[in-house]
């Protein structure tokens, strides 16, 4: 039978004691000195005499905690101790939120990405908090399902970010390796998903080929009053057209001034295989001048935040758009396009020779892949004539620069012309 009533408990005030306020079957409230009021069960288990602790009022309400009192007693009665029952339940609270999704990814990140660049940390961050985290943050990551995730990445390609959906589930995929890894989970549900999202909307990225406005092109990086890192960025990019992750990366221990030759481990390539690119003279002179200003750390184009990271993803591309070349003219990607085209069409070189010295897949009339040093003379022989013609075209000394006018970009014929697409580079 209960005694207490909900307004005998809001009133009961704090004594000279610690005193209880009964509610029948061994359930009180125990009002301390401070005025805070505790719930407890006193009961008989195994010969001994036990106090259960059933919560804080008001966070629990009277009639919440007879529900609780209730539960414990049938425990009591079933023969099991209420106690025990509590502690179980607490250490599989803790275990569950030690396996959440949003504790193995936030552990994830800051192990993995710890390295990466700061743009790619924002990127990476932006998709947890705010597609994944409220959805999925609370749950074990055992207990997510793939047609659950599949709804989260259905909601991404609604709003038309339909390779942003892509790289979700690949970030996914690697969450739930680490969660493998660490004894977290068994399986990478996000594998199940495979070919389940809409394929991404093919984008165009826009690349300059025509010879007058390369021309233009190379008297605007000429002129450009910038740094001298993002300035020896721009003429690294065009003279070696490698991808812009791969320039950005390059590092003083992967030039080798005897042999000209920049050698590109695997990890660093997109395709996994180790790159050499030939030095021109011209190239070779650029970084001379440059170890004097950045020799000293491990990267040749370092952030101006620290020579222990790599200029940032945005150098060269707002490097562009200062020179008034926007992004539907030019993009660092472009200058990867502009070699390939005029090395072909206009220079009339080996596509074999051209296809190789971007890192693309080029395999020979048997179906294998040339080797990293295959037609290594051709091709320091194309990029020194490829070096030569951008220098002929106005890439050359500072002092001898001029900067490109805003008439010059305004009548541009490449403003109206199709850019290249992604996929060919």
């Amino acid at each position: 039978m209960h005694i207490l009533t909900q307004t005998r408990v809001k009133n009961a005030k704090p004594k000279n004691k610690p005193w209880k306020l009964a509610d029948g079957g061994s359930l009180y409230l125990l009002v301390n000195l401070n005025g805070s009021k505790y719930w407890r069960y006193d009961y008989r288990f195994g010969g001994r005499r036990k106090t259960l602790p059933l919560g804080v009022y008001p966070e629990i309400s009277l009639k919440r905690v007879r529900e609780l009192h209730l539960a414990a007693r049938e425990l009591v009665r079933d023969g099991q101790d209420p106690m025990l029952e509590k502690k179980g339940q607490k250490a599989k609270t803790e275990a569950d939120m030690d396996h959440s999704f949003k504790r193995i990814a936030s552990e994830w990140f800051e192990v993995k990405m710890a390295d990466k660049s700061d743009g790619y940390q924002i990127r990476i961050r932006r998709v947890l908090e705010n597609d994944l985290f409220p959805v999925l943050g609370t749950q074990p990551i055992t207990n997510i399902s793939a047609p659950e995730l599949l709804a989260v990445l259905r909601k991404i390609e609604e709003r038309g970010a339909r390779d942003i959906a892509r790289r979700t589930r690949q970030l996914m995929g690697m969450i739930y390796r680490y969660a493998i890894q660490t004894g977290r989970a068994d399986r990478d549900v996000s594998a199940d998903l495979h070919g389940a999202l809409q394929p991404p909307v093919k984008k165009h990225r826009a690349a300059i080929t025509e010879p007058l406005e390369v021309k233009l092109l190379m008297g605007a990086i000429s002129g450009y009053e910038g740094s001298i890192v993002v300035r020896a960025a721009l003429k690294l990019s065009a003279l070696l057209f490698q991808r812009p992750g791969e320039i950005r990366h390059m590092e003083w221990t992967d030039i080798d001034f005897h042999t000209a030759t920049w050698s590109i481990p695997a990890e660093k390539m997109k395709m996994k295989h180790a790159h050499i690119v030939p030095l021109s003279t011209q190239v070779l002179s650029i970084l001379t001048e440059l170890h004097e200003y950045t020799g000293q750390g491990n990267y040749v184009l370092p952030s101006p935040r620290g020579s222990n990271r790599c200029m940032s993803e945005n150098g060269v591309r707002t490097a562009l758009r200062t020179m008034g070349f926007d992004n539907d003219t030019m993009t660092p990607h472009g200058f990867r396009a502009m070699a390939r085209t005029i090395l072909d069409e206009v220079m009339g070189y080996r596509v074999e020779w051209i296809e190789q010295q971007l890192a693309h897949q080029v395999r020979d009339s048997n179906g294998r892949a040339y080797n990293r040093t295959k037609h290594l003379d051709g091709r320091r022989q194309m990029m020194q004539a490829w070096s030569d013609y951008l220098y002929e075209l106005g890439l050359e000394s500072r002092e001898s620069a001029q900067p490109i006018s805003r008439q010059a970009i305004n009548f541009l014929p490449y403003r109206h012309r199709l850019a290249h697409p992604e996929t060919s580079c």
